[in-house]
């Protein structure tokens, strides 16, 4: 988050003419294969001796994996110049090599970014990967006017790409929070915020999920029901809910232990940033209070009738 702030500051504070815009949002390609991903420019990039290129693995910070003046035209990062674009073109690719890539250019003493593409390799998807949505019950969000829904995915060896439409309307795209097990898999959340009227008003909330090249996604649906006239919630669901929403905190509060309350802690292995679970405990935390004050309504009665 503070990284995307800054793209935006570098161009706002400096004033000036130059942007850079990457129009390839996402990228999927196979293991081994090449990448190219493209960067244009508003102003004249004088050769791209003062273009840079920087990877921001999941958890991690951005790096810069290329200075522009450096080039050869051999190794494993090679970049391609005309008047108002720059190319980076990857060779044989590896699930390592997943993440953002965003183009900057040097400006006196500051860096002006592009807004970015993701770079997905291989496929992500395991024997373990699972999506869940997560919705808002419309006691909980009363007071703030505001509707969060949450896309869960469990279990991936990598990034994916994730997309929000609202009946049939895409959705501008959002910031996903990561968690990493162990194990080395991932649990993704991807959360967007409505207007509650546009909650309530019966629109089809869909979560599309998007693993691999080979075009193959997994969409979660919802919409806003209105309760029954008795006033009565499947018991089924909200024991389903609650037991979810139980694992999920327990597993989300180890990571957290995990992750901040050992900051001497050297290991090698890339863990996510103790604000990106911070971020995720949040959402989730939220959600439960919506579900305990479910649970403690007298609205609703203990068992559902026939």
């Amino acid at each position: 988050m503070i990284f995307a702030e800054y793209l935006l500051l570098s161009s706002l504070v400096l004033g000036v003419q130059l942007f850079l815009h990457q129009t390839q949002r996402i990228q999927f390609v196979e293991v081994n294969d090449s990448a190219k991903i493209h960067c244009s420019s508003t102003e004249n990039l004088e050769g791209g001796s003062s273009m840079f290129w920087y990877l921001r693995r999941e958890g991690e910070k951005p790096t810069c994996i290329k200075h522009c003046l450096d080039d050869q035209n051999v190794g494993k990062f090679v970049c391609k110049h005309e008047t108002h674009s720059s190319t980076l073109e990857i060779s044989n690719v590896q699930k390592t090599e997943s993440g953002i890539y965003y183009c900057a250019y040097r400006y006196s003493s500051y860096l002006i970014f592009g807004n970015g593409t993701t770079l997905i390799v291989g496929d992500s998807y395991t024997n373990s990967s699972w999506v869940m949505l997560l919705v808002p019950f419309p006691w909980g969000s009363q007071v703030t006017g505001t509707a969060n829904l949450a896309c869960v995915i469990h279990g991936v060896s990598s990034l994916v790409h994730v997309s929000w439409s609202v009946s049939g309307e895409l959705q501008e795209q959002r910031l996903t929070h990561s968690l990493k097990a162990k194990d080395g898999s991932l649990t993704l959340i991807n959360h967007i915020s409505v207007p509650m009227d546009t909650w309530t008003s019966g629109k089809n909330f869909t979560c599309e999920v998007k693993f691999n090249s080979s075009g193959t996604s997994v969409k979660k649906s919802t919409r806003y029901l209105t309760v029954h006239p008795s006033g009565c919630v499947p018991q089924t669901v909200r024991y389903a809910v609650a037991i979810f929403l139980v694992v999920l905190m327990v597993s989300l509060s180890l990571a957290w232990s995990h992750c901040c309350s050992n900051p001497g802690n050297q290991h090698t292995t890339v863990r996510p940033g103790c604000g990106d679970v911070a971020a995720a405990l949040l959402i989730v935390g939220l959600i439960s209070q919506k579900m305990t004050k479910l649970e403690n309504s007298s609205t609703i009665p203990s068992l559902c009738p026939d």
